[in-house]
């Protein structure tokens, strides 16, 4: 017995088999035979104590029966969604280790050592590539294959600092116990961006294969719809990185507008033959507004995350946060509040000495757009405070 075969013998129950192959199903009967015929011989071929899964959602072209007819498991899946057919495979899953694959025959279930190889290694997350495997000609439309997939998996490297070269990738295998811990909800197709991003952000161990991707052997439309799909995968990327979602707009526009602002409160510009002025001064106010509303939605986007689970406990962050308590964060919101009625009582007190007539002078112009930016500052501050301690509140009382 190899190192590798005594490491997984520890960890496997009597009774229990090694692997369990999961295969989400929606009116495939013209290929999930196939798909289930290869899974099996391939656990018989190599002597793999295993199991064939297929997770039915509903579907009403005899799928079921051919599953079953070919030696799988069929496991009724009411709830509609990829994502929600795929969970109920893995819970109804009795091996360690799970390689979950699609039923439409794009990928070769006779093939999974690779998987197989990195899951008894003890990777708990492994990824197959079709870009480094091959996608073979009128297996991806063009649409995904150089747009779609590329921009959204790069979008989370950079969002999660992930290595997975494709997010999207329908054959995968992974520890069943790890995968179940990270209690994944997505109920369509972001189901697979979903667990990569929960993968890394739990510091799971992850591998990548090589995987080839086949025109599928269907007779009917995918069920993948690219645009509501890609959309979908997006909005759970930037659901799960307030950061990119929040923060980092947040911040450039806010240090934008404090620039803008404060040049044009004091002189104007001219660039060329365009001139910067008060008028325009009145956007850069609203900038610092709107840059310092986006970073307290990022701060109470991490807050609910890391309450909810989504996100890991973040020291600095809530180092940080602690220095600003509730009282600290009413003073500094007052402060606001009274310097800008100040810059109001200002510029009242010039439109006054001229008779509450039209002015001559931009400077109480200048004033009133500060005083109104700083007032609104303020009360955004005072009532983030308050928020912040309701959050708080809550987490204690549960």
């Amino acid at each position: 017995m190899t190192e590798i075969d005594f490491h997984l013998a520890s960890r496997t129950e009597v009774g229990i088999p090694e692997l369990s192959i999961v295969m989400p199903c929606l009116n495939e009967a013209k290929t999930v035979g196939r798909c289930v015929a290869k899974a099996v011989a391939y656990l018989r071929r190599h002597d793999i104590d295993g199991e064939v899964i297929v997770a039915d959602n509903g579907s009403t072209d005899g799928s079921q029966a051919i599953a079953a007819t070919r030696g799988a498991r069929v496991v009724p899946v009411a709830e509609k969604g990829y994502g929600k057919a795929v969970r109920a495979g893995i819970e109804a899953a009795r091996g360690n280790l799970v390689i979950m694959g699609d039923s439409d025959d794009s990928y070769d279930f006779s093939d999974l050592d690779p998987f197989v190889v990195k899951l008894r290694e003890g990777y708990q997350l492994v990824m197959g590539n079709r870009f480094q495997g091959g996608i073979k000609p009128g297996a991806m439309p063009a649409l995904h294959r150089y747009l779609g997939n590329p921009v959204l998996s790069g979008v989370g490297r950079l969002f999660f600092r992930s290595l997975c070269g494709d997010f999207h990738c329908g054959l995968r295998g992974f520890d069943r116990g790890a995968i179940l811990d990270l209690d994944l909800e997505a109920p369509g197709m972001e189901f697979a961006s979903e667990m990569v991003i929960k993968a890394t952000i739990a510091g799971l161990r992850m591998a990548e294969v090589p995987t080839t991707l086949s025109p599928d052997g269907r007779d009917h439309r995918s069920h993948l719809r690219s645009w509501r799909d890609g959309w979908r995968h997006l909005r759970l990327l930037l659901l799960f990185s307030p950061r990119w979602m929040f923060l980092y707009p947040g911040v450039t526009i806010f240090l934008l507008g404090i620039v803008g602002t404060v040049i044009l409160f004091f002189r104007d510009v001219v660039v060329g033959s365009v001139g910067f002025a008060e008028h325009t001064m009145i956007m850069t106010a609203a900038a610092i507004n709107i840059g310092f509303e986006s970073m307290l939605f990022w701060a109470f986007a991490k807050v609910i995350a890391m309450q909810r689970g989504l996100l890991l406990y973040d020291p600095v962050f809530e180092k940080l946060r602690r220095l600003i308590p509730l009282e600290r964060g009413l003073a500094i919101g007052a402060f606001l509040l009274l310097l800008g009625l100040s810059a109001f009582a200002t510029a009242l007190a010039e439109w006054a000495g001229a008779g509450f007539g039209a002015l001559s002078t931009a400077r109480a112009i200048r004033l009133v757009i500060a005083s109104s930016a700083t007032l609104v500052l303020g009360t955004q501050i005072l009532y983030g405070s308050f928020f912040f301690y309701l959050l708080d509140y809550r987490a204690v009382r549960r």
